[in-house]
Formats: structure tokens, C-alpha cells, sequence
């Protein structure tokens, strides 16, 4: 199921991915390119923690429901 948190998620992947691109292109050295690869997996593990915190909050949500 596609929501609005996946497709907010799914942007938010693509526009880091699209600056990670542009700054290995850019990187003059080895220690530059590490630096930009560090980076961008920060930034990727801290979009996927919130998506997985909003997930986890929409599904506690939904089965109050049911209870």
C-alpha cells in the first residue's frame, strides 16, 4: 500500500540520492569521495529511521481501531 508517508519517503530518497551523485562527480580525491559516501549514509539511515518511526505509528494507530 502506496501512502503518503511512502511517497514522501520514496522523494526524500531520491533527492539524496540525486545530491550523493552530483558530489561523487564532483570529488577530486579518494578522502573526498569516502567523506560523500559517509554523508550520504548518515543522511540515508536517519530518512529511513523516520519513515519506519511513521510507519510504526500509523500501523499502533490502526489497531486501536480494531480493538
Amino acid at each position: 500500500m502506496v501512502t503518503s508517508n511512502t511517497k514522501s519517503y520514496f522523494r526524500s530518497v531520491e533527492n539524496s540520492h540525486r545530491k550523493y551523485s552530483s558530489a561523487i562527480k564532483k570529488a577530486r580525491t579518494r578522502q573526498n569521495i569516502m567523506n560523500i559516501y559517509w554523508r550520504h549514509k548518515r543522511e540515508h539511515e536517519a530518512i529511513l529511521r523516520k519513515h519506519l518511526r511513521e510507519e510504526m505509528a500509523e500501523v499502533n494507530q490502526l489497531k486501536k481501531k480494531i480493538k
